[in-house]
């Protein structure tokens, strides 16, 4: 739950987060009652309460399809990222994924906590998965088919150049974006977009992500997890993991924020993929994701604490992104607050200022261009509260009551 300090600092987050709780505490009664579908969609809220809300809201059978494809997803990621696997054993497990699906008898044992459990019971997520309709499954077995592929080729491969960072952010999450695409399509309440702008989807959160977690993935047990290209970082640092040292820190944000300048490029493609969505309850699936991206990615630039722990929105925030996505209007409004706080940040200095403020500029020019930026609530730029301490440390007592009557579980990120 958000800390006392932020709710008195911002108590506007009040009424977001009360509403969070209770979303998640519906989407959890609206589980399914057979055993396969109940592990699903249990173990969906287990690895993503907030992912796990927005799917609740689409239609049923694309629901469905959805979380097994996630679940799919998550537990071919989970083999990637369990580095005490050997790579003899990984490789032909990557690969072979695809067919996994379709055996009810098969598991794997790997991951830790949740998604040990994910994998120790995979076949719940097949039988379910052997459950959709066709039109479901072979999207999703293509799309595992070639993330399993590219994954296996970059566990054999550094992350050299830019380009190489772009593929295996393809292979990881753009496919996602393709893949998505396709349900939405078979589904019938989409048209099929380019790819290239499905896969800027998924490039724009994967490379906040990894930009995110430097600091989890270098420190991986028993071995790192590098997914930096070296032709950005070695202009700064001679080792990717020299980053994290106290007396690399200026090298070490100037290094993040190339990173970041790289991920902005995507914002164009992304705003374009949105706008020509028609479904509301898709729309929102797709956008509060996003935003979400935006603001951690404000929220990384120039921030040394990358390198030194965890950056991301305060819980308030997030609830409020939840509760205000709701059309075009609000992700226009968002991306336009977001790249106005990054480029408050930017440092004319920094070595890639420059592309910096070009790229949120042509954002900033996008949004303007809209002509909706009048019909939305600012994240950032806040109106003087009404509020007082004294008041917030109330409804922060009334919201704790209420919250432990209602479950003793609070929605994770």
């Amino acid at each position: 739950m958000g800390s006392l300090g932020a709710l008195v600092k911002n108590p506007d987050d009040f009424y977001p987060l009360f509403k969070l709780k209770l979303a998640a505490r519906h989407a959890e009664k609206q589980i399914p009652s057979e055993p396969h579908w109940a592990f699903c969609f249990s173990m969906l809220h287990k690895v993503s309460r907030s992912f796990a809300l927005v799917i609740q809201q689409l239609d049923t059978k694309l629901r469905n399809a959805v979380c097994i494809f996630y679940l799919v997803l998550r537990a071919l990621d989970t083999v990637e990222d369990d580095t005490s696997i050997a790579t003899d054993v990984k490789v032909p497990i990557l690969i072979d994924f695809h067919r996994h699906v379709y055996n009810r008898d098969w598991h794997f044992s790997c991951g830790t906590k949740n998604y040990k459990v994910l994998m120790d019971q995979f076949h719940h997520v097949s039988t379910a998965f052997l459950e959709l309709e066709k039109g479901y499954q072979e999207a999703i077995e293509d799309i595992t088919k070639r993330m399993g592929a590219g994954m296996a080729k970059f566990i054999c491969k550094e992350v050299e150049t830019v380009d190489d960072y772009d593929e295996y952010c393809h292979y990881v999450a753009g496919l996602v974006g393709l893949g998505l695409s396709k349900l939405f399509h078979a589904s019938g309440s989409e048209d099929l977009v380019p790819d290239s702008l499905s896969n800027s989807m998924g490039l724009f959160l994967q490379k906040t992500n990894i930009i995110r977690d430097y600091l989890e993935d270098i420190n991986e047990i028993p071995k790192s997890r590098m997914f930096w290209p070296r032709q950005i970082w070695s202009k700064y640092v001679s080792k990717l993991e020299d980053l994290k040292d106290e007396e690399n820190s200026v090298k070490a944000v100037q290094c993040l924020n190339d990173m970041v300048t790289n991920a902005l490029i995507h914002m164009d493609d992304c705003l374009k993929y949105m706008s020509a969505l028609r479904d509301p309850a898709i729309f929102r699936f797709c956008a509060i994701p996003q935003i979400m991206a935006i603001g951690t990615l404000a929220l990384c630039y120039n921030n040394v604490e990358v390198f030194r722990g965890v950056v991301k929105m305060r819980r308030g925030l997030t609830a409020k992104v939840i509760d205000r996505t709701n059309t075009m209007a609000d992700v226009y409004g968002a991306f336009y607050d977001f790249s106005c706080m990054l480029k408050a940040k930017v440092d004319i200095n920094d070595p890639n200022a420059q592309k910096t403020l070009s790229r949120l500029d042509l954002i900033l020019k996008t949004c303007r261009d809209s002509g909706v930026l009048n019909k939305r609530k600012s994240y950032i730029i806040r109106n003087q509260s009404n509020y007082t301490p004294l008041l917030a440390v109330m409804l922060f007592i009334i919201l704790a009551i209420v919250m432990a009557n209602l479950s003793p579980n609070w929605p994770n990120n």
